[in-house]
């Protein structure tokens, strides 16, 4: 797990990758499901350090949101029981700071499925984590996996403080999320995986660089992760970096959980 490793390695706090599974107590798993969650439990953004007005330094112990709306979720179907449905819970969990042993920009890490990625920004270090933690949910041998990460301020300009992003080559996953968000009363808003973006992806001595500067960055960190996912696997990414944090009451939201009980519902029998 090379690029999840890549940023954990500053941080004198050793990653932490947590796989929870829930089973059904009683009669077969019909579906295998996968919540994987970014879990940067504080980021500085590296070598590449978040600075100036407005960079929201202070607040990155929020960027473990997606995380934590995973886990959440599981304590919530841990007491639900649904029945039919086995959930994989998987979060790769560590810290992006600054010091000797940490990433420079430029390096090259080599994500677990083999693919290179030249590191041209320390802070697009979410989608690093997320790599190998999506690579992993795959090797479960699930049928689906939602991903919910705080992974671009590209995101929040443009949908706002309260609305998700949602990113799926899926249509039925979509309006199974859709669906469950309607109950939960969460907003989402689906966004475009426009390929033709995956130009300015292109590294001359990776498999691809982790980011494509700021002309549609939500869609670009969202076609990142799809290269970590197995084609046969419905997949789908919820970029929640504006409604993971309530301004007015300076706290977190919990948002998704609510969503994420209610899809896993949907899919038990």
């Amino acid at each position: 797990m090379g690029s999840y490793l890549g940023v954990a390695a500053a941080s004198a706090n050793p990653p932490h990758f947590i796989h929870l599974c829930y089973k059904p107590l009683n009669g077969p798993a019909k579906v295998k499901l996968a919540l994987v969650g970014k879990g940067l439990t504080f980021d500085s953004g590296g070598y590449n350090i978040k600075t100036g007005p407005g960079c929201s330094i202070e607040l990155m112990k929020f960027d473990m949101g997606g995380s934590a709306a995973v886990l959440g979720a599981a304590k919530a179907i841990g007491q639900v029981k649904p029945p039919g449905v086995e959930v994989h819970f998987i979060i790769a969990a560590c810290e992006n700071m600054i010091s000797g042993t940490g990433m420079r920009p430029g390096d090259i890490v080599t994500a677990s499925n083999g693919k290179t990625i030249e590191v041209n920004n320390t802070d697009a270090e979410g989608r690093l984590t997320l790599a190998d933690a999506l690579v992993y949910a795959c090797n479960q041998g699930v049928e689906k996996i939602v991903d919910l990460a705080t992974l671009t301020g590209a995101c929040v300009v443009a949908l706002g403080p309260s609305v998700a992003g949602v990113f799926t080559p899926s249509d039925d996953l979509a309006k199974e999320v859709f669906d469950a968000a309607e109950i939960s009363g969460e907003k989402l808003w689906r966004m475009p995986l426009e390929e033709s973006y995956w130009d300015s992806m292109k590294s001359g001595v990776a498999d691809m660089v982790n980011t494509g500067g700021r002309p549609g960055g939500a869609i670009t960190a969202a076609l990142f992760l799809k290269q970590f996912v197995d084609e046969k696997v419905q997949w789908m990414h919820i970029d929640i970096a504006g409604p993971v944090w309530n301004d007015k009451k300076k706290s977190a939201t919990g948002f998704g959980i609510a969503t994420l009980v209610e899809w896993v519902l949907t899919n038990s029998s």
